[in-house]
């Protein structure tokens, strides 16, 4: 079976691919990765994001504003995103959530930034990419305040444990693994990929960060999900092209992409 890997995490307009984008599109596409989506940080990463994925078949767009850009965010930059957001090859809002690891922003604009952002994506029906750092409790205690099980989405780069993505998957949301599960010291991470329901799992790359452990120390980019999704099979006893299929199918589903 040829594999059919998606990418649900990308940066691929950030200024590290100014240079060979189109070499890292071939090259992805040789890998087996069909679709990729674009996940924004701010708005001008956001146009930037709809560009893209007007201009190449395969590659999908977000508007967002992360939780490091949070103390930027007001009024003008919520009505850009709405407009943004109504582009028919955008999939989702974020990323968004909160970040009390690097607090690049104010914790209270984080919050607010981030209710905003899921009352935005309840009102236009798209789900949401959730980041989450050092806040497990407070991200979803938001979630379930702002009832975004309304719309669903992801908890990107899953970090937490077993306990975590079991309630994750029981508000419908999906957890995403990356890079971060290659590493030799991440058991903890192993085990949930072990443990979790396999109908509610993504993989992606978060690149051009966080590359896999067979390319550590160099950029990372869309044909490195390999690397992930062959992690996930060794875990589960299953082959790589299965996972493909599953993770693939998983992100259709939740992204809405039909084509």
């Amino acid at each position: 079976m040829k594999k059919l890997l998606f990418d649900t995490h990308a940066h691929i307009d950030a200024a590290e691919f100014g240079k060979d984008l189109v070499e890292v599109w071939q090259r992805a596409q040789q890998a087996g990765v069909t679709r990729v989506i674009n996940v924004a940080i701010d708005l001008p990463s956001a146009r930037r994001a709809v560009d893209l994925a007007n201009a190449h078949e395969g590659i999908y767009a977000t508007v967002g504003v992360h939780p490091h850009f949070a103390k930027d965010f007001g009024p003008s930059q919520m009505q850009a995103m709405v407009e943004l957001a109504r582009q028919p090859r955008v999939v989702a809002i974020g990323e968004t959530g909160l970040d009390f690891y690097r607090d690049r922003s104010p914790r209270d604009a984080q919050r607010q930034a981030f209710r905003e952002q899921i009352r935005l994506a309840r009102r236009l029906r798209l789900p949401v990419v959730i980041h989450d750092r050092n806040a497990h409790a407070e991200t979803m205690a938001i979630l379930k305040e702002e009832e975004a099980a309304d719309v669903g989405g992801v908890w990107h780069c899953f970090s937490g444990d077993v306990r975590l993505a079991r309630e994750v998957l029981a508000m419908g949301f999906f957890i995403s693994f990356a890079g971060p599960l290659t590493y030799p010291k991440a058991d903890s991470l192993r085990e949930v990929a072990r443990q979790v329901n396999l109908s509610r799992v993504l993989i992606e790359t978060d690149c051009p960060y966080l590359t896999p452990q067979a390319h550590r120390g160099k950029r990372n980019e869309p044909a490195f999900v390999y690397y992930v999704a062959e992690a996930l099979a060794n875990i589960r006893g299953m082959t790589v092209e299965r996972v493909a299929e599953l993770t693939t199918a998983n992100a259709r589903r939740l992204f809405r992409i039909y084509d």
